[in-house]
Formats: C-alpha cells, sequence, structure tokens
C-alpha cells in the first residue's frame, strides 16, 4: 500500500499544525506521510511540546516551516486546522483533497498558566479525536 501524503497547515505552524502531525504520525503507523506547514513559521510553541510529551508524542524534532506550493501536487490531503490558514493559503492548484478541520488556537489563551496549559491540553485532545475519526475513515 501507497502511503498517503498529508498536510496540516496553520498560520504559523506552532501549535495545532504541530501537534496534528505528531498525532496522525503516532497514531496512523506507517501508513501515512505526514508534514505540517504554516503560512508564515513562527517556531514551535514550548506549551505545545510539553501537553503533547505528556500524551506520549514528542514532537520536538519537528520543524516550523512555511508552505512550499510545490507539495501540493503530491498531496493526497491538505488540512487547514485554522480558518486564517484556510482563508489565505495560497493554493493555485493541488493533486489531492483539501479540508478545513477548525480548532481553537491554544496559543491565544490568557489567565493563570495552568489555565492556559488546560487550554493547550483541551485543543490537544480534540485534535486528537479528530485524528483517531479521520484513521477510522481510511483517506
Amino acid at each position: 500500500m501507497d502511503k498517503k501524503q498529508v498536510l496540516f497547515l496553520c498560520t504559523g505552524n506552532s501549535c495545532r499544525s504541530q501537534m496534528a502531525e505528531g498525532w496522525l504520525k503516532h497514531l496512523g503507523g506507517d501508513n501515512y506521510e505526514v508534514f505540517s506547514a504554516g503560512i508564515e513559521a513562527h517556531g514551535k510553541n514550548p506549551r505545545a511540546i510539553t501537553v503533547m510529551r505528556e500524551a506520549g508524542v514528542d514532537i520536538s524534532a519537528q520543524e516550523s516551516e512555511v508552505i512550499n506550493p510545490e507539495i501540493l501536487q503530491s498531496l493526497d490531503l491538505l488540512v487547514t486546522v485554522c480558518s486564517h490558514a484556510d482563508e489565505h493559503c495560497p493554493i493555485f492548484s493541488m493533486a489531492g483533497k483539501r479540508v478545513h478541520w477548525p480548532f481553537a488556537d491554544p496559543a491565544k489563551a490568557d489567565g493563570s498558566e495552568a489555565e492556559i496549559m488546560a487550554e493547550f491540553r483541551r485543543v490537544r485532545d480534540q485534535i486528537k479525536t479528530r485524528i483517531e475519526k479521520f484513521i477510522r475513515s481510511g483517506l
């Protein structure tokens, strides 16, 4: 079976797309070639790394990258995980399917450190649930 190529796209490739990449790599096994990118690259958010590590997934080696339009020609699926990326993604043509899975931006959470981390965990768990549903449905 050929690996399906999946790209998770967000504005800055720092939180949601990084977590989605980590979850699909972790849960999808060898069935997927997984990437994440942003319209801009903001670097990885340390809280995203922390909450994913708590869940047993290490995303610390993943890169925060800007989308390369050439990759769109080989993708099976492009998933935008924030509305800004969905509305502003510079897509002229692509070979595969495009879907939008909106998640709140945990980096915009405010309050105490405990409240902010709770939001990161909430979004992490929402992304995991969505990835599990995706894997069950197949591509």
